[in-house]
């Protein structure tokens, strides 16, 4: 299982080193594209072919699944861990999550998402003041399934 919260460095040519536990559990073909919220995602082949299965199986006249076609599928690529664990992560990909110096890998079961650092802590800090109302929401939710 994918889970819990690690921080890393950003180092020469923007090459990061991918936790032990997160490599161990994904395996050696891992898959890096755009995340919501100015994330990266990380994830094993076998989970992305269910992410593209869902994307692709829409309807091509909605614009709503090209839109995230574009998005998840577009900035997709394969990448390539060395045996220290590093990978380099794209400019395009590292531009988009805002990324710098410091960042967060946050194991979430089936995937991983790259958080810059700064970015992360404030997201927290949202999470801690607006629990209670996104608990609410998620409730009102399951109510009305």
């Amino acid at each position: 299982m994918i889970i819990g919260e690690y921080r890393s460095k950003v180092g020469e040519k923007k090459r990061v080193s991918l936790p032990k536990k997160f490599r161990d559990e994904l395996g050696e073909e891992i898959i890096l594209t755009r995340g919501y919220e100015d994330t990266l995602i990380l994830v094993n082949k076998g989970m992305w072919k269910t992410i593209a299965k869902d994307v692709v199986d829409g309807s091509f006249i909605n614009k709503n699944i090209r839109d995230t076609s574009r998005f998840l599928i577009g900035g997709a690529t394969e990448i390539s861990i060395d045996k220290q664990g590093r990978f380099l992560i794209p400019d395009s990909l590292f531009e988009h999550a805002g990324l710098s110096k410091e960042i967060v890998f946050i194991g979430l079961i089936n995937w991983i998402e790259v958080w810059d650092k700064e970015r992360w802590d404030k997201r927290v800090e949202y999470l801690k003041t607006h629990g209670d109302e996104i608990a609410n929401e998620i409730n009102k939710m399951s109510e009305s399934k």
